[in-house]
């Protein structure tokens, strides 16, 4: 079976890899020439762990395939994934300008029946936007076809094995042998399928990543009331999260969700339940949390240390998570801002979105490890929970740094060990013990 990925980018390009890895023959197909050039040099555009190698196995075994010839690639595949961009607009909405591109010329190409995938995240109802543009453009009318929706549900950082080992696949058809052509596809994997309409398997990927963004949201309101009231947000996650109806993932208090995907969702199906009528209060409500918990945080900072004029700061981390070089709705950024604006020094450090800052914000130190971010700095700022940092040598971050305290978004250490290493430790959802 021939498989068609059009995008290149992170979705387009993990899909692609990993099917090839599982024996397809797979055609990765992008406007972006640059981008092409980068991958048939073995160049990865994007940091993901895994990703390199599996790319580089499967073009050398004559698997996977790079072209900005969309048209052939389209041409010589059963199975044509969709998976490019889709930008918030001004409301928030998704702009389908590149899926409607996409879907015209699958039309042109349409040269025997195919299976159209939209794997891109898009708002309920764009199947049936897609359906009506190769309609209306494909040159046989007598060709035809089905349009799927396959929502993908990946984590930076651990994406390749999030699609050889997914919680689930939903696979959204209009008509069962379509369906079962996605069933045989991912067959290999032997994970559990949701065979549903299209419209529900749209609707699926919206409503997971909403109910995963206000489980987080919700933990880090709590995380403020805790340090408003004395309390422990690690033991009250811990004592809710058995709960087995509620579960203890995305229960980690911190800064709040960053990335490109929980921002641009909400903000969507915000979006389109305006469209449909309908006021999503509670997931408006869970954008505000969010876009406030960074201000909470300066907020503290700001007088723990007594105001920041002039004040070392260093930013440990700076991807929005672990394992990635993604910039993208992180709170670094943000929080550098911040923390610049009340006339902090910002010296920063982080294992691998350092080229990918200095773009976004060039006016900071960036520094070679840690240690030179620390030296006779007034605290330290953990953003990014980087594995690297658990093994920081405490007693050498002490003797360089100006005063030892530190500031951990993301509740990375035990209070205790911190403070009998010498540290003033605040971190989130804990009321600190220091300056009392």
């Amino acid at each position: 079976m021939n498989l068609c990925v059009i995008g290149t980018g992170y979705v387009g390009l993990v899909t692609g890899a990993v099917f090839s890895d599982l024996g397809y023959t797979v055609y990765c197909a992008d406007t972006d020439g640059s981008k092409i050039d980068m991958l048939n040099c073995g160049k990865m555009p994007i940091y993901e762990p895994g990703l390199e190698e599996v790319v580089e196995r499967n073009t050398q075994d004559g698997r996977l395939f790079f072209s900005t010839d969309i048209g052939d690639c389209i041409s010589r595949s059963e199975i044509v994934f969709i998976a490019v961009g889709t930008p918030p607009g001004a409301d928030g909405y998704a702009d389908l300008g590149a899926v409607k591109a996409v879907a015209k010329t699958v039309a042109q190409n349409l040269n025997s029946y195919k299976v159209v995938v939209n794997k891109s995240t898009v708002p309920v109802g764009t199947a049936d936007i897609v359906r009506e543009i190769i309609i209306e453009n494909r040159v046989d009318p007598q060709v035809d076809f089905d349009v799927v929706s396959n929502p993908e549900f990946l984590r930076e950082g651990n994406a390749i094995t999030d699609t050889l080992k997914p919680d689930r696949i939903v696979i959204g058809a209009s008509c069962q042998s379509a369906a079962m052509k996605l069933v045989e596809l991912y067959a290999p994997l032997e994970r559990p399928m949701v065979v549903t309409d299209v419209r529900s398997a749209e609707v699926i990927k919206y409503a997971s990543n909403s109910f995963l963004a206000t489980k987080i949201s919700f933990i880090n309101a709590i995380a403020n009331i805790c340090e408003l009231a004395g309390a422990d947000v690690h033991k009250v996650a811990k004592g809710i999260g058995l709960d087995a109806r509620i579960g203890t993932a995305f229960l980690n208090a911190g800064l709040g969700w960053g990335g490109s995907c929980f921002g641009k969702d909400t903000a969507c199906f915000i979006a389109t339940a305006e469209k449909l009528g309908y006021d999503f209060a509670l997931l408006k409500s869970v954008v505000d949390i969010n876009s406030q918990q960074p201000a909470f945080f300066v907020k503290k900072i700001n007088s723990v240390l007594r105001g920041l004029e002039g004040k070392k700061i260093a930013v440990l981390g700076l991807a929005f998570k672990p394992n990635t070089d993604d910039l993208r709705d992180g709170k670094s950024i943000e929080i550098m801002a911040q923390l610049s604006a009340l006339g902090a020094e910002i010296r920063a450090y982080d294992p691998i979105a350092m080229d990918n800052a200095r773009k976004a914000y060039p006016d900071v130190d960036y520094c070679v490890d840690p240690y030179q971010a620390a030296a006779n700095a007034d605290a330290i700022v953990i953003v990014t929970e980087w594995n690297e940092f658990k093994f920081l040598d405490f007693d050498r971050l002490k003797k360089t740094m100006r005063a030892p305290v530190i500031f951990d978004g993301r509740n990375m250490f035990d209070p205790d060990r911190i403070r009998s290493k010498g540290f003033e430790y605040h971190c989130v959802g804990r009321a600190a013990k220091d300056r009392e």
